[in-house]
């Protein structure tokens, strides 16, 4: 989701969308997670299947846009920055957060094949990319080209046809006899609050953004750190309310199929769809960004491999946390310098 501008609008009603905003945000999740929820009850599929689905490409809606809209005017030589800065929140911020609310308890399959996925779909990015350090004849050049975006999306339709097979066997729900089972509300019921959640998330998120960028400016804060810490982290907030919102209400595999869920459509589709209507530019300056992403997407397979019970424990989520800061941290002074 773009950050919006508050060119025009008198600044009283930017303060007053940005307290509404917390309120729409948070009533958002409730009806986005209470309706999803019902939807995987009623139809006997898994929560993780729904969070990678409709939850997830309801949360990434904004972005798909924001790139398309960019692509056809000309401007989308930030759409991969902006991707990967998605894609490092989603894991580092958004689990770090709804770990430290409750436990997050995952199904071997997830750690197995869904998170090595996302893993997979961040190194397909970078080497296509990077497309001149890897050619022989110099070449090259760093670009998401046409054919690059077909193959981001040929992974996309794979993943799909991967989860089509979950959702025909009911997914995997061999964990959901220790939850209270959802309130049936209705196939209609259910689908209007997951609509009435998803624009709440969007337009609750936005004006936070669009607040606490007017505020910060009047803070007289850079306009790098604004970027940084004000819009990376609000394009966030859609994705961190709903998963936060999910491990509240005990909902772990909403929670990380939501994330892992966004990340892969955030690459394979998000960016296979833009390049495709135009090739995008790729500025290696952000390498260190493309390399803190793959080093997120390990972390998340390397904290859930070989244990037990697959749960990010609270620890590890602020360890999590503790990875976002320093990267935020890292990277402001890097652009600065």
């Amino acid at each position: 989701m773009a950050a919006g501008h508050t060119g025009g609008v008198p600044e009283i009603v930017t303060y007053i969308l940005f307290v509404l905003g917390f309120g729409f945000l948070i009533k958002g999740a409730d009806l986005l997670v209470d309706g999803a929820s019902a939807v995987a009850h009623r139809y006997n599929i898994s929560d993780l299947v729904i969070g990678q689905t409709i939850v997830s490409n309801g949360t990434s809606a904004p972005a798909l846009v924001d790139n398309i809209i960019a692509s056809f005017s000309g401007s989308a030589d930030l759409a991969v920055g902006n991707i990967l800065g998605s894609n490092i929140a989603n894991i580092l911020l958004i689990l770090g957060i709804a770990a430290l609310i409750a436990p997050l308890g995952v199904q071997e399959n997830t750690v197995y094949k869904e998170i090595p996925l996302s893993f997979l779909a961040v190194v397909v990015l970078a080497v296509l990319a990077n497309a001149a350090l890897f050619a022989t004849d110099g070449a090259a050049q760093n670009v998401l080209t046409q054919g690059d975006g077909f193959i981001l999306i040929s992974f996309f339709i794979i993943f799909i046809y991967y989860t089509y097979g979950l959702i025909k066997t009911g997914g995997q729900l061999e964990d959901d006899d220790d939850e209270d089972d959802p309130e049936d509300l209705g196939m209609g019921r259910s689908m209007l609050y997951i609509a009435l959640g998803l624009l709440g998330l969007f337009f609750g998120g936005q004006w936070i953004v669009e607040g606490a960028t007017l505020i910060s400016r009047q803070m007289g804060l850079s306009e790098a750190l604004i970027g940084i810490a004000v819009v990376g982290v609000g394009t966030s907030l859609p994705e961190v309310a709903a998963s936060a919102m999910a491990a509240y209400k005990g909902k772990a595999d909403l929670a990380v199929g939501n994330v892992v869920g966004s990340n892969l459509f955030n690459v394979f589709w998000v960016l296979g769809i833009s390049s495709m209507i135009r090739p995008i530019p790729y500025d290696v300056a952000i390498n260190g960004d493309m390399l803190m992403a793959i080093f997120a997407s390990l972390c998340l397979f390397v904290f859930l491999w070989g244990r037990p019970t697959f749960r990010l424990h609270r620890r590890r989520g602020t360890l999590f946390l503790l990875f976002y800061v320093t990267y935020l941290v890292v990277r402001f002074v890097w652009g600065e310098g």
